[in-house]
């Protein structure tokens, strides 16, 4: 298992835009045949995501998943059309949920509450993303795609478990 962390800005024009999360993602040793893991270690208060765990409800992360879904679309497609439109009706965060039903004018109140309480603010990840591109370094095309897009920063780290030699790939037929 190879893992490693991304900043993850909030999409525009949705109550999360302007904060910033720490995402680890887990990469298997049999992807792109299996999705990998992703959570949100900072708290985020959202209906498809778990409030303790950061696990994210996400159909292509679970059972929709195929060998042609890469890293990018799930960054820059499906977890910002997630948090842009939450689906109250199969939730990971129940209260989230039931709030979003009762009183959206609520939810978003709460939203913007967490997001101020655990998040960093845009201003401060930009300075910190300068620190740490200096330290970054890349070793698969799905972690470069996301490295040039310029709104993430990705942090490597080997899992102490994996085996030296496996390397993250997107590509269908690599060993």
């Amino acid at each position: 298992m190879h893992d490693f962390f991304i900043k993850f800005h909030g999409p525009k024009d949705i109550v999360y835009h302007g904060y910033v999360w720490n995402l680890r993602v887990q990469i298997p040793v049999d992807y792109p045949y299996w999705a990998p893991f992703i959570h949100f270690l900072d708290t985020i208060y959202h209906p498809n995501i778990d409030v303790t765990t950061g696990g994210i409800c996400l159909n292509v992360l679970e059972e929709s998943w195929s060998a042609m879904g890469d890293l990018v679309a799930v960054f820059e497609i499906f977890i910002p059309q997630l948090l842009k439109y939450p689906n109250p009706n199969d939730p990971h965060n129940r209260e989230a949920a039931a709030l979003l039903l009762a009183d959206p004018a609520t939810y978003e109140a709460r939203v913007r509450e967490y997001c101020e309480r655990y998040a960093t603010p845009e201003e401060t990840s930009q300075e910190e993303k300068e620190d740490d591109e200096i330290d970054e370094m890349s070793d698969s095309e799905d972690e470069d795609a996301i490295n040039k897009m310029g709104k993430m920063v990705i942090q490597e780290t080997k899992d102490e478990n994996a085996s030296g030699d496996q390397s993250v790939s997107g590509k269908a037929d690599d060993p």
